[in-house]
């Protein structure tokens, strides 16, 4: 089949869930087409470049802020952009299937990429937005507008079960979704389990929009030279290779998706944001975590409270991190765990893409 997929370029999350399901497609023989934009772009490029076609649409602008009621509030001052942005993806998407039959179309967060012609599938677990103060009459207009725009596909496909419930009210207790849109086909990962010793008590890795990742770096770099645990470091900055030490830790300013895998399989606990695709890479690899949710973000700061509140994770606050202490109380805590393997979901996305 000959498939265009478009990925989200907020973040880098999008990307990295969907690089197993796009490897996938192109091995399976499928002539494929990857939209993105950005940094997620360059991930995509980085692990599939000579398997698959490129193109570089711009997405819809992102809104930033250190309070959850102003990224609301500038999040509500955008719209006018945004669905400028969604009705360009429409009309781009519509030129370009005039112009090449494609067989099916899939779509991981770029809400416009999608035609009345051509069998669409979305990939989301956020269909049920996460207001401040979890008001919800806000939250149910919010997941009317994701309705909206893609109640009418042939199926909206969460990286979750119906069992493990990682995603918690993002994908379950919909309001407004009939169950029979919704394919909840299990967890998406880049990174996968590996037998190795795991000799790292702590590895930290930093990701998110700046300036919040590079307060975060600042709060971890302070505490590093009094740490006594064999500690790794990824600063998350693309295209910083550098490699130093600090007292017990490595420091590395950017670590690739064999690094990231490793240094994941060799910790024992994993300190990171809050960010689903990070809760699926844990419950893959099976590991201890704390989650530091990105200021102003409220579906991370729900995601963290709810793995708290679980037990299957230690939400810490940024402002307020200390990571011996942080370190000493996941220690106690469970993994992560999700029912369904990464292999498992990738199989089960691609025979629903091609049965259409």
């Amino acid at each position: 089949m000959r498939i265009l997929y478009a990925v989200g370029s907020w973040g880098l999350g999008h990307a990295t869930r969907s690089l197993s399901v796009i490897a996938a497609l192109a091995a399976g023989g499928d002539d494929v087409t990857v939209i993105s934009t950005g940094p997620a772009l360059q991930v995509l490029r980085d692990d599939l470049d000579g398997r698959v076609e490129f193109l570089d649409w711009p997405d819809v602008p992102q809104t930033v802020s250190r309070s959850a009621w102003g990224f609301y509030l500038r999040t509500g001052a955008a719209i006018p952009w945004m669905l400028a942005a969604l009705r360009r993806e429409r009309e781009w998407t519509a030129r370009l299937a005039g112009s090449i039959r494609f067989d099916r179309i899939v779509s991981d967060n770029r809400l416009g990429v999608q035609h009345p012609g051509v069998p669409t599938f979305h990939i989301a677990h956020g269909l049920h937005s996460i207001a401040p103060a979890r008001i919800s009459f806000l939250e149910r207009q919010l997941e009317a507008f994701n309705y909206r725009w893609l109640g009418h596909l042939r199926a909206v496909i969460v990286p979750d079960t119906r069992e493990d419930r990682l995603s918690g009210d993002l994908a379950h207790r919909l309001e407004v979704f009939p169950a029979r849109r919704v394919v909840y086909a299990g967890i998406l990962s880049r990174l996968r389990r590996r037998a190795l010793p795991q000799d790292v008590d702590l590895f930290v890795t930093l990701s998110g929009p700046e300036p919040q990742r590079s307060i975060l770096e600042r709060t971890v770099v302070r505490q590093l030279p009094s740490l006594r645990l064999r500690t790794v470091v990824a600063l998350g900055a693309p295209g910083t290779r550098a490699h130093s030490r600090v007292g017990n830790t490595e420091v590395y300013g950017y670590l690739d998706r064999a690094g990231q895998e490793e240094m994941m399989n060799r910790a024992q606990i994993v300190v990171g944001r809050a960010g689903y695709s990070t809760i699926m890479d844990l419950a893959e690899l099976r590991r201890a975590a704390v989650l530091i949710p990105t200021p102003g973000q409220t579906e991370q700061v729900y995601l963290a409270r709810y793995h708290h509140e679980r037990g299957t994770a230690l939400a810490a606050d940024q402002g307020r991190l200390d990571l011996a202490a942080a370190a000493a109380r996941a220690g106690g805590l469970p993994p992560l765990r999700a029912s369904v393997t990464t292999d498992e979901t990738v199989r089960t996305i691609t025979s629903l893409i091609h049965e259409g």
